[in-house]
């Protein structure tokens, strides 16, 4: 990571994030970290069986989930984790276009990162890079 990076540690890799969350909610519906930039943290979700409504679109909840996994895993990297750990106290959502097959990708960056509580935005698009869902998390820094 440059210089200009946001996170505690400079050498945690996608391969590393994506082991944390085997057997978690966020393998069993497929949600997958792809990347990690210097104030952003990406990740994707597949629009099929496993994550749509019974209208066969993805469901709204579907869409938090992948909007607090990536939200909540980035305010943790940007924390010693030996000294905090950072956990969810607000998630909201805007559902603005419905998504009905291929995949989502969420991509999280911090508004505010203070000493006790951070703000992220979440931002969903489909496969064509529209829009699909908002999000904003509000995370509270907790010392161990």
């Amino acid at each position: 990571m440059s210089k200009e990076s946001i996170w505690f540690r400079d050498d945690v890799d996608v391969a590393e994030l994506n082991k944390l969350s085997e057997n978690t909610m966020d393998s069993n519906l497929g949600i997958e970290f792809t990347e990690i930039g210097p104030d952003f943290l990406r990740g994707t979700m597949p629009a099929d069986h496993r994550t749509f409504q019974p209208f066969g679109r993805i469901h709204g909840g579907a869409n938090v989930t992948l909007a607090e996994s990536l939200g909540s895993l980035g305010a943790n990297l940007v924390v010693d984790m030996d000294k905090y750990f950072c956990v969810g106290q607000e998630i909201n959502a805007n559902h603005l276009r419905g998504v009905m097959k291929g995949k989502v990708t969420g991509t999280a960056r911090p508004v505010y990162i203070g000493r006790t509580s951070q703000v992220w935005e979440i931002r969903i698009e489909d496969d064509r890079g529209r829009l699909s869902c908002i999000s904003r998390i509000t995370m509270a820094a907790v010392r161990k």
